[in-house]
């Protein structure tokens, strides 16, 4: 019964097949006999084995080449192509980062060692050139340190 209609879903068939059908069922029947009779003496001349050829599998036909003469293949040669490109572009581009990232380290450590080398420079400057030793350097020439500060003369300038 249909739970949505309320009604049963099967119909009745009769089996009464008439006369005029009948008749034709058996000249159908015995077409096809004789039919299959003619294939089987054409099988008995073919070798079984050659009737139909097994499909090999696709990683065999890869690995021997067959799936290269495929019209699939063939007809879709220019795509192949176009994505075996894509790919090796993909594998070129990590290449490419991988030496572009050795590169940045090697330059970033440079860096570091020169900016370690500035400092340390600097520091030796200034520690040489501290008001202290410079007096120290001076007293033994015989010059010596003012206490005076230094005064500045100006002249003003007369107007024409």
């Amino acid at each position: 019964m249909d739970a949505v209609r309320g009604k049963s879903g099967r119909t009745t068939y009769s089996t009464e097949i008439p006369k005029e059908e009948e008749g034709a069922k058996k000249r159908a029947k015995k077409a096809t006999a004789a039919a299959s009779n003619e294939k089987t003496k054409a099988k008995a001349k073919v070798k079984p084995a050659a009737s139909k050829p097994r499909r090999q599998n696709l990683l065999i036909q890869v690995l021997n080449g067959e799936i290269l003469t495929r019209d699939f293949v063939l007809n879709n040669l220019t795509f192949i192509f176009f994505i075996l490109l894509l790919s090796m572009l993909m594998v070129a581009k990590g290449y490419y980062g991988k030496q572009l990232q050795k590169d940045i380290t090697d330059l970033q450590a440079d860096v570091d060692a020169k900016t370690a080398e500035y400092i340390e420079n600097k520091a030796r400057l200034e520690e040489s050139t501290s008001r202290y030793r410079l007096v120290q350097a001076l007293e033994k020439r015989g010059l010596k340190e003012t206490v005076n500060p230094a005064k500045v003369i100006r002249l003003k300038r007369k107007e024409q």
